[in-house]
């Protein structure tokens, strides 16, 4: 802990002792510009915290799916699974920015009856399509993590394939893999800048506004400040369920 303090102490030393620190206080650190900007990009923030919370329940759900899909055995299913494979390598390939770009420019101006033209809207819904395809695999590590006596036991019961998973190897799965869902929640919470490229005015897009007009580049500190009220809690949050978990299986390990 003394050798952290000391370390941070030192590079603020050199930070601010160097010849280009006033330049650098004044262009990224204005204390009046990030008081006078601090409401309008907090506001702006609403935004990204609903695309988050909307984006991040449906793919809490529709990832499962696709990870249920993907392990499904036998001939029958292989159109399935094959679909499942298509979509998870394809959205995970594609740039999220660029699927944004697509879809938000793009399909409003096929001028389609009864499809949204909302930037908003596409926005969330190409978020949900990449997140799901990252979380799937999340759920699909977790399902197969699951010893295959479980599934075994649960049939013996005269449980169906599909209760078994429902009722024994998911919840086993799910309980698993919070901690890694909560690490790409988080990488969720900050992608909901992208939007912004399509004119939605979030917390990035109100920054860029107030850089143009003030010149300054504060308030890109005050959309920093904001996500990071939101990360860092999930990023501690995340800290501990993992060693929770660890102890957990330790003491499960232990007691066998």
């Amino acid at each position: 802990m003394t050798s952290t303090v000391a370390f941070v102490a030192i590079v603020v030393t050199l930070v601010v002792t160097s010849a280009g620190w006033p330049e650098v206080k004044a262009a990224f650190f204005n204390g009046e510009i990030f008081r006078s900007s601090f409401g309008e990009i907090a506001s702006a923030f609403l935004i990204n915290v609903k695309i988050f919370c909307i984006a991040e329940a449906i793919v809490l759900f529709t990832a499962l799916g696709v990870a249920v899909l993907r392990g499904l055995t036998g001939p029958v299913f292989f159109p399935l699974r094959l679909l499942s494979v298509v979509y998870v390598d394809f959205f995970r390939g594609i740039p999220t920015v660029l699927l944004i770009y697509l879809l938000g420019f793009g399909v409003p101006a096929l001028q389609l009856s009864g499809v949204p033209t909302s930037e908003l809207f596409w926005g969330t819904t190409a978020l949900v399509l990449v997140y799901t395809a990252y979380v799937s695999e999340v759920y699909r590590a977790g399902i197969e993590s699951v010893h295959p006596s479980q599934n075994a036991a649960a049939r013996s019961l005269g449980l169906t394939h599909a209760q078994a998973l429902r009722h024994v190897v998911v919840p086993q799965a799910v309980r698993r893999v919070i901690p890694p869902l909560l690490n790409d929640f988080i990488g969720l919470q900050k992608d909901t800048a992208l939007v912004g490229v399509l004119g939605v005015v979030e917390a990035f897009k109100q920054t860029q506004i107030d850089q143009a007009s003030t010149f300054n580049f504060t308030p890109g500190v005050v959309a920093a400040v904001l996500f990071l009220l939101i990360t860092i809690p999930l990023t501690r949050l995340t800290d501990y369920l993992i060693a929770r978990e660890r102890k957990r299986r330790q003491a499960a390990g232990v007691t066998v």
